[in-house]
């Protein structure tokens, strides 16, 4: 679904497997966000065509963490010219015996990806595009908030969501850690937040009204 001239979402409403939203940021800075399950990347392609955007109109692809239900299709762009990006602390989780437990819980192997783009906290330009990358362990270690300032559009992964957070529970996350995490994420002043899973939350008032409420109502049981 184009959402503006620049941002195009691809929201998981199916209940039957665990997969997450996707986007895709058009212009000059042509980057997809959490291709998701290798398995549905070809759906995810069909819809994106449908709006226009061509798999040779993706130049960067930005994990927001190492899950699989995140991270998995980027094997698909295995030896292209496509940018593969991760943050450097879910490098190092991702290669860790802590993922390859998780993985065997969800009775997967740790998907063989070419990460070679790796990412920091700090201003990361893609086109003509600056966007900030903001460290937000809890989730899991490398788990980032991407931020557009231009756009006021915040990219938040597994950190927060619509009225809730990212589990804490799998190997690799930490409870306090998110909490200061969606504090600073907070702290940036979203116009929207557009989340790994459930729906988007549009407008300043609301993001700011959606951080307030996870912090008031969720984080005493994190």
């Amino acid at each position: 679904m184009k959402f503006n001239d620049d941002i195009f979402v691809y929201e998981w409403t199916e209940y039957y497997d665990n997969n997450c939203n996707s986007y895709y940021i058009g212009g000059t800075a042509q980057v997809l966000i959490d291709p998701g399950h290798a398995r549905y990347l070809p759906l995810l392609l069909d819809d994106m065509a449908k709006d226009g955007v061509r798999r040779e109109d993706i130049r960067t692809i930005i994990n927001t963490h190492a899950h699989s239900d995140h991270i998995e299709g980027s094997l698909l762009f295995n030896g292209s010219d496509v940018k593969i990006a991760l943050h450097e602390a879910d490098v190092a989780f991702y290669n860790s015996e802590a993922n390859a437990r998780l993985c065997r819980m969800f009775g997967q192997d740790v998907p063989r990806i070419d990460i070679n783009l790796i990412l920091h906290e700090g201003e990361l330009s893609l086109g003509d595009e600056t966007f900030q990358i903001v460290h937000a362990p809890g989730h899991s270690p490398g788990s980032i908030g991407l931020y557009w300032p231009r756009t006021g559009a915040l990219f938040s992964g597994d950190v927060i969501f619509d009225q809730n957070v990212g589990r804490t529970d799998f190997p690799g996350g930490d409870g306090n850690l998110l909490k200061q995490s969606i504090v600073r994420l907070s702290q940036l002043g979203a116009e929207f937040l557009f989340p790994g899973h459930m729906g988007m939350v549009l407008g300043r008032e609301q993001v700011k009204r959606n951080f307030e409420m996870v912090v008031q109502h969720v984080f005493p049981y994190i």
